[in-house]
């Protein structure tokens, strides 16, 4: 393969990287919508948290279960968890509602992965772009001449740059959302503790298993 063809082939994989990258940024805001709706579906309600802690400070783990139904935030899945092995001992409710709480992170982090991955690579993929659409249009400087000539590098510089801008539109997006959701993540995992280690503790509790038995 000559210079020629090897300075063709650059023009061509230059356009063909900005068609990836558009493509990418339509998947990527597909994913995005996709991930935000179960978020948003998920999402525990304000008064989540009070309702909670009045129905175990009553006692009563059957209120706790009355509140919760219908709830699909993971503080309530994880809880409700604990609340079905309750009569098998505090240990053994422990690691329910941790499992639990592995199972729903899992879930919810599902398809991040491909927004971190795009946000830290779709630059580089841009800038990929971008140097193979200068190998070409020095090539066409090459083989033009005069005022013609700084005419063709320029066009060509000017629409391998495209690349670059289209890697960036690509990647800040994915990081903001990557970084929204892996928060939310984080704030509901520690949520889910810490309703968890109440429940815990009024299953130590004496009155607690006394109405358990009755």
């Amino acid at each position: 393969m000559n210079m020629s063809s090897l300075v063709d082939l650059a023009g061509t994989g230059a356009t063909w990287v900005l068609y990836l990258l558009i493509g990418l940024s339509a998947f990527q805001l597909a994913l995005i919508v996709e991930r935000a709706v179960v978020f948003g579906r998920s999402a525990a309600p304000k008064s989540q948290k009070r309702r909670i802690r009045d129905a175990l400070g009553s006692g009563n783990l059957k209120a706790v279960g009355l509140t919760l139904s219908g709830d699909r935030s993971l503080e309530a899945r994880v809880v409700l968890a604990g609340l079905a092995t309750a009569d098998r001992g505090v240990e053994a409710t422990d690691e329910i509602m941790h499992g639990t709480l592995v199972e729903e992170k899992i879930e919810l982090e599902r398809g991040l992965s491909v927004l971190g991955t795009l946000g830290n690579n779709a630059p580089f993929l841009g800038l990929f772009g971008t140097v193979l659409g200068i190998i070409h249009a020095f090539a066409d400087l090459s083989a033009s001449a005069g005022g013609q000539a700084s005419r063709a590098v320029m066009s060509g510089i000017s629409e391998a740059l495209v690349s670059t801008a289209v890697g960036l539109i690509v990647a800040l997006p994915a990081v903001a959302a990557f970084n929204v959701f892996q928060r939310s993540i984080k704030k509901r995992s520690a949520s889910a503790e810490a309703l968890g280690g109440e429940l815990l503790a009024h299953l130590k509790s004496p009155s607690i298993t006394v109405r358990k038995a009755a």
